[in-house]
């Protein structure tokens, strides 16, 4: 029976890519579930055979911890350099986005207060 490695819901492309070629490399079988019309099932990377799993697991694991500190050593270099992105970057690139976020988070903020003080006397 099949075993889902990886759910592809909010994964980047690039990190789907380097998934599949790494199993590929393994000579690991696999297929890939897309995600559904409507949203319901984001669709996943599964492992054919189930004594495949724990090596499958394995890799990922293993692929994982180096695309983490792969990541922050590009964040680190881009902090260093003054290139990462930053609130007030962000407030410069798209301040109607910012502002619509900020006012979103206060108004929901207001929602679960408004008991608090409804029911205070």
């Amino acid at each position: 029976m099949s075993k889902l490695l990886m759910n592809l819901r909010n994964v980047p492309d690039d990190e789907a890519d380097e998934v599949r070629a790494m199993l590929d490399a393994q000579r690991i079988a696999f297929y890939e579930t897309r995600p559904s019309i409507w949203g319901v099932s984001a669709g996943g990377i599964w492992v054919t055979e189930d004594e495949a799993y724990p090596e499958a697991r394995r890799a990922m694991d293993v692929y994982q911890q180096q695309r983490s500190a792969r990541a922050r050593a590009e964040y680190a270099a881009a902090r260093r350099a003054g290139t990462a992105e930053t609130f007030l970057t962000m407030l410069r690139a798209e301040p109607v986005r910012v502002l619509m976020s900020v006012l979103g988070m206060l108004l929901v903020l207001g929602l679960v207060a408004l008991p608090f003080f409804l029911l205070r006397r």
